[in-house]
């Protein structure tokens, strides 16, 4: 033994490596941690610690005896808890291994025995979905390939939760795939990638079906869904919240479609952008939804109707919508009308308060102010400049945004110095690309904002060039330090000045 552990670390570490790599996890760790200083840095490699597996046959063995597994609970794991990232276990031996140390990196488990046992018994099921870096089509058919197989493994599933936000994976469904059926579901809540996904979902996959949140997150990419002709009544149906989360649009008609197959709605939720249709206003809700739901007790909806200037014969007074509302008695409705002259737009946008969704589009000057505290996501723009007043606003009535997206190529006309500073205590992601350099520093100027410290910021490199004074502004500097992601667009010279600048940025 003593030989042939020489022979062994007499060889260079890459063919030392290329051996170990054909033996099992396990086997490698058994025999050689604490053998010597170096083959233990070599077995707590990435390669055998971050997925171990415990199921498979040691040694030629049918089980692990008891004995390995006590020197694995006592001397192996404690050694690289904090490395295991994926763990396999056999039912007999889960609890001591579960027990034996922390796992702190630990975000997969494999239970398929607990699968097994209580397949019966679980009713209720989230599944969260870790933000990748593979490409977003092949993240999409994972999660394709793990929404089905849950529908026909648990026999009486009540509550499903997939995916919890749109910046996760989004569902997509095609006809060369089975459609996923359960007989038991009640609720559901699902991120899919568009319309057709989500009428595909509830145009018969679930017959029981009576609570269904549904986020639609528009992508080009992944499987393309088959258009679906059935129409039939959902009486089932106790609740709908209807989330299109996108600066883009969807066809009202075929919203109204949708809801009007619920006869027997209790609850109702819908938040979308309408563009070039007609404006939606309470009278519109009223003749086109509600009126056909006469079980309805509760209303929250975000609307937005966009339309062309010449498609307008009158031009709406905000006076007008609001008088459109006087039959809505449960909620305090906010409507404004605005006008984009350079775009020849009108802006009709209608909310029921308190404002129930993550996400806040199309923020003007004029937007009303109220407290947001569920919104994480903000969309500024407008023809008019935006003064350190406005962002005063914002950081009042949005206290928890962590993304925050400017369009504006007005510059700011306000030069005094005496500003408060805003504090943006949860901010970590920063879209100026669109705006004027203004805007840029004013996010960046120290005696006007203070960031956290890990802040993501996407902005064209001349306004970044401009807004530092060709990277060497004191004032910008304090900030500049606390960017940790730089998404860089235009550039057209060097950015060795820039890595100076912004040394604690990763440059994209």
């Amino acid at each position: 033994m003593v030989d042939s552990s020489i022979e062994l670390n007499d060889l260079p570490d890459e063919i030392l490596m290329m051996i170990l790599k054909k033996l099992h996890n396990s086997d490698v760790l058994y025999s050689l941690i604490d053998a010597n200083k170096r083959l233990d840095t070599i077995v707590k490699d990435s390669i055998f610690t971050n997925n171990l597996t415990l199921t498979t046959p040691f040694n030629g063995l049918n089980q692990f005896p008891d004995t390995i597994i006590d020197r694995f609970c006592r001397e192996i794991l404690p050694k690289i808890n904090t490395r295991i990232q994926s763990l396999s276990v056999e039912s007999s031996t889960m609890e001591r291994i579960l027990l034996a140390t922390n796992y702190p990196n630990l975000h997969r488990l494999d239970g398929s025995y607990l699968i097994r046992l209580f397949k019966n018994q679980i009713t209720s099921l989230v599944i969260y979905i870790k933000e990748s870096e593979e490409p977003k089509d092949q993240v999409l058919f994972i999660g394709l390939f793990i929404f089905r197989p849950i529908l026909s493994m648990f026999n009486n599933l009540r509550y499903l939760n997939f995916s919890l936000s749109s910046e996760k994976p989004q569902l997509s469904f095609c006809t060369s795939h089975p459609a996923p059926i359960s007989s038991t579901l009640l609720e559901l809540r699902v991120v899919v990638k568009s319309m057709k996904n989500c009428l595909y979902l509830i145009s018969g996959c679930f017959s029981q079906l009576h609570t269904f949140y549904v986020t639609i997150s528009p992508s080009h990419n992944g499987l393309i869904c088959p258009e679906i002709k059935n129409k039939r009544k959902l009486p089932n149906l106790k609740c709908f919240s209807f989330f299109y989360d996108s600066e883009l649009s969807i066809n009202y008609d075929d919203v109204v479609s949708l809801v009007q197959r619920m006869s027997n709605l209790e609850e109702l939720n819908l938040f979308f952008i309408s563009r070039y249709g007609s404006i939606i206003d309470g009278n519109s809700l009223e003749t086109n939804i509600i009126n056909h739901l006469t079980k309805l007790n509760k209303f929250t909806f975000n609307i937005r109707s966009i339309v062309l200037l010449k498609n307008l014969v009158n031009l709406p007074l905000n006076d007008e919508i609001k008088n459109t509302f006087k039959n809505f008695r449960n909620n305090q409705i906010i409507s404004t009308v605005e006008y984009f002259s350079t775009i020849n737009q009108v802006h009709c946008y209608i909310y029921s308060y308190p404002y129930i969704w993550t996400s806040y589009f199309y923020i003007t000057n004029h937007f009303a102010d109220g407290l947001f505290k569920c919104v994480r996501r903000i969309f500024l723009t407008d023809e008019r400049p935006f003064e350190h007043e406005f962002f005063l606003r914002i950081q009042n009535s949005f206290p928890f945004i962590e993304k925050l997206c400017l369009f504006n190529r007005e510059p700011q006309k306000n030069d005094s110095q005496q500003w408060s500073i805003i504090q943006y205590s949860h901010l970590t992601q920063l879209d100026l690309r669109y705006s004027h350099e203004n805007y840029v520093e004013q996010f960046l100027i120290n005696t006007k904002t203070c960031l956290l410290n890990n802040v993501s910021l996407h902005v064209n490199y001349d306004s970044l060039r401009k807004a530092t004074d060709n990277f060497k502004r004191d004032t910008t500097r304090v900030n500049s330090l606390k960017i940790i992601d730089l998404y860089l667009y235009s550039v057209s010279k060097s950015v060795r000045d820039i890595t100076n600048y912004f040394s604690h940025a990763k440059l994209h």
